[in-house]
């Protein structure tokens, strides 16, 4: 499960940035945040909004870059351990507002849980170099983190759950140490920060060729919770079936007791998004994955958003700790029947033209409070009231 990432120099964004998935002390939606008896608690969804080119995107492509980074290697030499994984890869761009920012590394520092442990990982890459890396752990009971390896350029220090003497400390300037302890060694706690970073699942819905990457299974379990949860949607099949010969889809509804068959080319834009992302969300909701999709939004109804997310926040559903991160344009889920204050957050441009992220919780009033728990956040974010969209509001006043 996902704490926190914070990243430095990467595309719009110059300055450190966090993101922050611990759960505020807030009374909204208590029973849908995941919680743990040592640590903090955690959010099982956050959303980003903003205006086109405030940096919604390029947060999420910060987090996929730093997976892809160190999923990269182990993918290409099939030494993965999760049997099911989508990569989107993304490649580590400089901040480019700036003559100088192009001459400093990009750097990432991401903590996430795993069983009773939580971990600790920084890398920061110059033109494909490894400039430094650490990975510490940290169990739910324990005062101070344990190092697992410190790199810095091409000097390794190996913590005490791996230091042997027939660990290789010497590896390639262009390869994670966490990637090549992956691939070549056998350690616990290795093994278990490899599999976070696999099983987390990356969407980019703004691409249409994403949705035509469709995952179905003739699994009678999954086949039935699919079906059942098409239904819930509005989308009422009775089945569907692969055409081996036509190399198409097929749905099934029933009418008057009478069934008719469908090609799946001929179904809505967004029935073929439900088709597409459904099943990525339920192995998710089994397996308690990371999700992170841009533009989930993206031919949906507000009501099927609303019940993806619903999804993630029902502990009855989401019996496993999955996550939820999307970048959405729709106004009408912005709501406080949907979203808790820490869930929501805002990218836009200051002035340098220097991307930043803040909740809708740490926004203050001129009297220094904070936003209402009741406040209509749509409402008020079209306003202008909240930053995120500066010249939103003079394109609604505009006279025609």
């Amino acid at each position: 499960m996902l704490c926190q990432f914070s990243f430095k120099n990467f595309m719009s964004y110059k300055d450190e940035t966090t993101f922050d998935l611990q759960a505020e002390s807030l009374n909204e939606f208590e029973d849908s945040i995941i919680s743990f008896n040592d640590v903090s608690d955690l959010l099982p969804v956050s959303v980003i909004y903003g205006p086109n080119g405030g940096g919604k995107t390029n947060l999420l492509q910060a987090l996929a870059c730093l997976i892809s980074i160190v999923t990269k290697p182990i993918e290409d030499l099939k030494k993965n351990r999760v049997s099911f994984i989508l990569q989107q890869v993304s490649p580590c761009v400089p901040f480019f507002m700036d003559s100088y920012s192009k001459d400093e590394p990009t750097e990432f520092n991401i903590y996430f849980r795993v069983k009773e442990n939580e971990f600790r990982y920084y890398i920061a890459v110059h033109n494909d170099i490894i400039v430094s890396e650490v990975l510490q752990r940290r169990s739910f009971t324990g005062k101070k983190p344990a190092l697992i390896f410190n790199r810095d350029g091409d000097k390794i220090i190996l913590g005490a759950s791996i230091n042997r003497s027939t660990v290789n400390t010497e590896v390639n300037p262009k390869m994670p140490y966490l990637s090549f302890l992956a691939i070549n060694y056998n350690f616990s706690d290795i093994a278990d920060v490899q599999t976070w970073f696999e099983s987390c699942i990356i969407r980019n819905y703004a691409n249409p060729n994403v949705e035509h990457n469709i995952m179905l299974s003739d699994d009678s379990p999954f086949k039935s919770a699919f079906i059942h949860a098409l239904n819930d949607m509005g989308i009422d099949i009775s089945d569907y079936y692969y055409d081996q010969d036509e190399k198409q889809i097929f749905l099934s509804r029933m009418i008057n007791n009478e069934e008719f068959k469908l090609n799946f080319i001929a179904e809505s834009d967004g029935t073929k998004k439900v088709f597409a992302a459904l099943p990525v969300l339920m192995l998710a909701l089994s397996e308690g994955r990371l999700v992170i999709i841009d533009e989930l939004d993206a031919k949906l109804h507000p009501k099927l958003l609303r019940y993806i997310i619903s999804l993630f926040t029902n502990k009855k559903i989401n019996k496993n700790g999955a996550q939820l991160l999307f970048t959405s344009h729709d106004m009408s889920t912005m709501k406080n029947d949907v979203f808790r204050r820490d869930e929501i957050w805002f990218a836009a441009l200051n002035k340098e033209r220097s991307s930043e992220i803040y909740s809708l919780y740490e926004i203050r009033r001129e009297d220094g409070s904070r936003i209402n728990a009741t406040a209509s956040y749509d409402k008020q974010y079209l306003e202008g009231r909240y930053g995120a969209d500066p010249y939103l509001r003079s394109m609604l006043d505009w006279e025609v």
